[in-house]
This record gives C-alpha cells, sequence and structure tokens, in this order.
C-alpha cells in the first residue's frame, strides 16, 4: 500500500505531469514572470468557471482579505463580524487593519457562522460581516445576505476551503462558493481543492467599481502606472503558478467528484458508530470536502490521531483553539464560554486524510482502524 498522506500533491502532479511541466517550461521561454499571458488566461478561465464578472488575483488567501477590506474603505474602529471557529487569518486581517473582529458562534451541524448569531452581534459600528465557507460547502447565504440588505452591511465571502461548491439559492439558481456576497476570496496554497506549487490567491467581484478599487489597492494603489491614488499593497499571483493553475483549473470538478467519492466511503464506514458523527451537509450547498471532519464523543479526542499514527495514519484537529482564546485575540467581551458550540467543537473535531488520490486499500485501512480504535476504547 501507498504511503497515506492528508494530501498527496506528488500523485496527483504526475497524472497531469505533462501539462504542467509544459506550462511552466512556456513561462520560463517566455520570461514573463510577473502579470504575464499567463495570469490573464487563468482570470479569464476562473471568471468563467465561477460565472462572476472579475477575478484579480493576488499573492495568497490573507492579502486576498485583506485587500477587499481596504477596497471597501472600513475605517479604524468600525466591526467586522466573523466565526471564532475558523483559521485565524479571517480574524488576523480584520485586527491588522485597525478594525475591530466582532466574533460570533457557529452551526453546530455545518460548522459555518451561525446566521442568528450574526443577527445578535450587529451594533451601528457593523460595517461588514465576512462567512466563512468552513470544510468544504458554503454557509447560509440567503440568510447572510437579508441580514446584510436589511443592516447595510457588505459580505466578503472567505471561500479558501470551498471553491468549486454550489450553492442554491432561494430563487432556485446554482451559484458558486464566493460569488454571492459584495467579494469573495480564495487561497491556492498547495493543499487547497485547487491549489498551485507556491502561494497564490484571489478575489471575486460583480461590481466593477469594486473590482477596479481592488485592482488599484492590490498594485501599490496604481490604476495608471506611477498614480497613486489608493493606499496599496504589492500582492500579485506570478506566471508560474498562474500556469499550474490554469491545468489544474481544467480537473477540478473531477478533483471534488473524488473527494466526495472518498467521503461517501467515510460515511459508510462511521454512520451507525455512535461515538462519531459524520459531517452533515448543508442542503443548499453541495461539499466538496477541503477536509474530511469527524465528531467524536465518549471517547478520548486526543487519543485518537495518535493511535492512527501507530498505524501510519495522519489526522488532524482543526481547530484546537478558537480565536476568542488565542492569546493575540484576548478581549475582555468574551470569556471562556460564550461561544459553547465553537468550544465544544474545538474539544471534538478531527480530520481524516482527503484527498483526489486516494484509493480503496488506503480507505479500507484508515476505516479499520478508526473503528479498531473505538473497539479498543469499549473494552
Amino acid at each position: 500500500m501507498q504511503k497515506i498522506s492528508m494530501v498527496d500533491l506528488k500523485s496527483q502532479y504526475e497524472k497531469i505531469k505533462p501539462e504542467v511541466d509544459k506550462a511552466i517550461s512556456d513561462v520560463i521561454n517566455s520570461t514573463s514572470f510577473i502579470n504575464g499571458p499567463a495570469v490573464k488566461e487563468f482570470q479569464s478561465a476562473l471568471e468563467k468557471y465561477l460565472g462572476v464578472k472579475h477575478v484579480i488575483t493576488c499573492a495568497n488567501g490573507t492579502d486576498a482579505l485583506q485587500i477587499s477590506m481596504m477596497a471597501l474603505g472600513l475605517k479604524h474602529g468600525d466591526e467586522v463580524i466573523a466565526p471564532s471557529f475558523t483559521f485565524i487569518a479571517t480574524a488576523e486581517v480584520i485586527a491588522l487593519l485597525g478594525l475591530t473582529p466582532v466574533l460570533v458562534d457557529v452551526d453546530p451541524g455545518t460548522f459555518n457562522i451561525s446566521p442568528e448569531a450574526i443577527l445578535r452581534a450587529i451594533t451601528p459600528r457593523t460595517k461588514a460581516i465576512v462567512p466563512v465557507h468552513l470544510f468544504g460547502q458554503t454557509a447560509d447565504m440567503d440568510a447572510i445576505m437579508e441580514i446584510a440588505r436589511e443592516h447595510n452591511l457588505f459580505v466578503i465571502e472567505d471561500a479558501c476551503q470551498s471553491i468549486g461548491s454550489d450553492y442554491l439559492n432561494s430563487e432556485n439558481v446554482w451559484k458558486k462558493s464566493g460569488t454571492i456576497g459584495h467579494i469573495g476570496c480564495t487561497s491556492f496554497f498547495p493543499s487547497k481543492n485547487l491549489g498551485c506549487y507556491g502561494d497564490g490567491g484571489a478575489i471575486f467581484t460583480n461590481d466593477d467599481q469594486l473590482a477596479l478599487k481592488i485592482r488599484s489597492v492590490a498594485n501599490h494603489g496604481m490604476t495608471v502606472r506611477y498614480y497613486h491614488d489608493d493606499i496599496g499593497v504589492n500582492s500579485r499571483l506570478d506566471s508560474i503558478q498562474a500556469a499550474v493553475l490554469n491545468v489544474k483549473l481544467k480537473h477540478l470538478d473531477e478533483y471534488a467528484h473524488a473527494r466526495q467519492q472518498v467521503a461517501a466511503a467515510y460515511d459508510n464506514a462511521f454512520k451507525d458508530q455512535p461515538e462519531l458523527t459524520i459531517p452533515a451537509r448543508f442542503k443548499r450547498s453541495t461539499h466538496v470536502f477541503h477536509q474530511y471532519t469527524l465528531l467524536v464523543k465518549g471517547i478520548d479526542r486526543n487519543k485518537l490521531p495518535e493511535f492512527l499514527a501507530t498505524k501510519d495514519i495522519p489526522a488532524m484537529i482543526y481547530y484546537p483553539v478558537p480565536i476568542h482564546m488565542q492569546k493575540a485575540y484576548i478581549d475582555p467581551r468574551y470569556q471562556p464560554g460564550d461561544f459553547p458550540v465553537t468550544e465544544q467543537l474545538c474539544h471534538s473535531v478531527v480530520s481524516l486524510p482527503m484527498h483526489t488520490e486516494m484509493d480503496a486499500e488506503q480507505i479500507k485501512h484508515i476505516t479499520s482502524s478508526v473503528l479498531e480504535y473505538l473497539g479498543i476504547t469499549r473494552k
């Protein structure tokens, strides 16, 4: 059996090696390393795939969030609502810009931001909401957009884990994750569902004026060379990474299907185990399984990854500490117990290997090992 990895980028590369190698070679031969044809081609292809008017690429997913908030003109002290159960980057950029992160709890089934919690957190200083489409499925965007309209708020979708996920809106129209709010952001970190071979990110919008502003902010505040109308940053996707993404975008739906097949096999193995809760699916969203995350109860969560390691199976905990309990984000507004769902998840979640190259033998070894651990704990 081939070694099991959380993400097997090498095997994935081997399947598309001729395409990738040619794409990289073409960029090197052209010497157009920054904003070359490969970048423009990828932006255009991603716009078509997402059904969105504007894709602006940048250096990484964190930059995508920061540039978006800068382009919206948010001011020092403005409040931005985000979930406490997510990767730190979501809150990090809010704090970095001198804005005020307002953290809220999540839905206990999907782990995505709770619309009810958003409503309770709105004040006269609230200016934006950042729903994170966690682990691969889209949050309840109909409810979130309705709240935003009622309170005149911006919505910045953090789609760094959900690119390719589809959302069925209240008008029975399918929309791609990241294209529903005012702005969507994604990451092309190598382990993402659409990952490059370095760092990369992108911003999406259907607003022409906002797209101009985003492009300016991402390029030193320039729209005309050497004329700086905005305070900006330097954040761009290089041509080699764009060339890789051009190849992999053609396979993205195929990759999502492969992940869904793995998830179905996991579901089938674990569905009748009282100690395990398989991932819930939000009825209006497809799930592209950036992660396959179980909830455990009645067993020692921390010892499960340790046991799997003895079987040469990696497992990860996303996330062990909620943002409101991180040292850098300690705030007197929040006390332990204020976010019961988030805090329970941080003590109960465990993610199993999930990628496009998993085979039946690997899946059987993983599932039988998890079940073996459950048998051990029952004795």
